[in-house]
């Protein structure tokens, strides 16, 4: 690896999807802009949902598959474990750890999210699964006969806990709710998911409010309750939080602990952009919002990328609505908008009651879709939601538009 220079055209800071894309598209832009990436991760830029997905499940568990090769495709220089701890706006300036001053010309914020912790607790088998190093840590704890108990009923919790199933080891799935996944799929789901994980061997106990965890020669997990388990190894999917101290402390407008963005992704600063995990944006069909998924960071570092290489005149509008999916065990599912069973929910299903789309709908708008074994069918739930929002689409009309199980 070089020498971290004193000046960059173009400065990236985090290691994910976001910045990988954001140095392709700038790439793409200007082939001879000097692009620089610094990330505090000491692994290069990976494919992370494979982390928790096909990493567990396909013929290659080596966690190098996933390399992205930025630095070969986008001739980028890639700076591992490098923190950046202060920017500088007003001179267009970021501060390493190691006291390290770089100059830019413009500079992205794509630092994402780092997971929850559990205060007080510092133990190697406590962990969360966000990194690579994560990855094989818990690879090592999960050994056949091992006890893990994965705390948090939510998406991370629950792929973790259908992964870790493929190990061999005794897997126990606590989190605080009635059922899994119950903050954003109905009842008929979230029933049809807990038999299909018992099935699979996992414990589910719901109602543990993690309140402690003590440490011997085996971990005991204290709920508010006063219940306990024993582990061998805890994975804690607690959920997230987006990196804003940097943007904070350099001045950069934040609302609800996001960096706001323009539509072109760009902060209040300037010559900073932002995507990625950490942004607020408005989009373009449901509103200001926040989105901490893959298809999100691919699409919003493009967009950022290659609006810092354009005079602000020909800058792009980030207009993308992102997907997210996922797989636990012979189910799958792709869903776009707001999942939130708090609203109100329309279930459609196929003869077989194995495919399903679910519309959720707010004051009888459609603030999101759900394709529950149902496949190439996000474009056709993305125009449905515009014609909601835009007032062109009548409730009785759903359940002929996307037909459950796909074209």
């Amino acid at each position: 690896m070089s020498d971290l220079k004193d000046s960059y055209d173009h400065l990236i800071i985090g290691g994910g999807i976001a910045a990988d894309a954001a140095a392709r598209a700038i790439r793409e832009a200007d082939e001879d802009a000097s692009i620089a990436i610094l990330s505090a991760d000491p692994h290069a830029p990976v494919y992370r949902p494979a982390l928790s997905k096909d990493l567990w499940t396909g013929e290659d568990p080596d966690p190098d598959s996933q390399d992205l090769g930025t630095a070969a495709a986008t001739g980028a220089e890639l700076f591992t474990s490098t923190l950046v701890t202060e920017l500088l706006p007003a001179s267009h300036t970021a501060v390493t750890a190691r006291g390290q001053r770089v100059h830019y010309r413009k500079a992205l914020l794509a630092t994402g999210s780092s997971h929850r912790h559990l205060p007080g607790v510092h133990d190697s088998r406590v962990l969360s699964l966000r990194t690579v190093g994560d990855y094989r840590h818990l690879r090592t704890l999960a050994t056949d006969g091992a006890r893990v108990v994965v705390v948090g009923g939510g998406f991370l919790g629950t792929e973790i806990a259908a992964a870790l199933t493929r190990t061999g080891a005794e897997v126990t799935l606590a989190h605080g709710g009635t059922r899994i996944l119950e903050h954003m799929l109905p009842d008929s789901l979230t029933s049809h998911l807990e038999q299909v994980f018992t099935e699979h061997g996992i414990e589910l106990v719901g109602g543990f409010r993690l309140a402690g965890i003590s440490a011997d020669a085996t971990l005991t997990l204290h709920a508010a309750n006063r219940e306990t388990l024993t582990a061998d190894a805890v994975v804690l999917g607690l959920g997230a939080q987006p990196a804003t101290t940097l943007a904070e402390h350099a001045g950069i407008f934040t609302d609800r602990g996001y960096v706001v963005v323009d539509p072109h992704l760009r902060t209040s600063s300037p010559d900073v952009f932002a995507a990625g995990d950490v942004v607020l944006y408005d989009d373009a069909l449901l509103g200001r919002r926040h989105v901490e998924h893959v298809d999100h960071a691919e699409a919003s570092g493009a967009v950022a990328g290659a609006n810092m290489t354009r005079p602000e005149e020909e800058r792009e509008e980030y207009t993308h609505t992102p997907l997210f999916f996922s797989d636990l065990f012979d189910d799958g599912y792709e869903a776009v908008g707001r999942l939130d069973s708090s609203l109100e929910m329309r279930e459609v299903w196929d003869e077989e009651h194995r495919a399903a789309v679910v519309h959720y709908l707010d004051e009888g708008v459609v603030e999101g879709v759900l394709l529950w074994n149902t496949w190439d069918s996000v474009p056709a739930a993305r125009e449905l939601i515009a014609q909601s929002q835009a007032g062109d689409l009548y409730i009785d009309a759903l359940e002929s538009r996307i037909r459950p199980g796909g074209a």
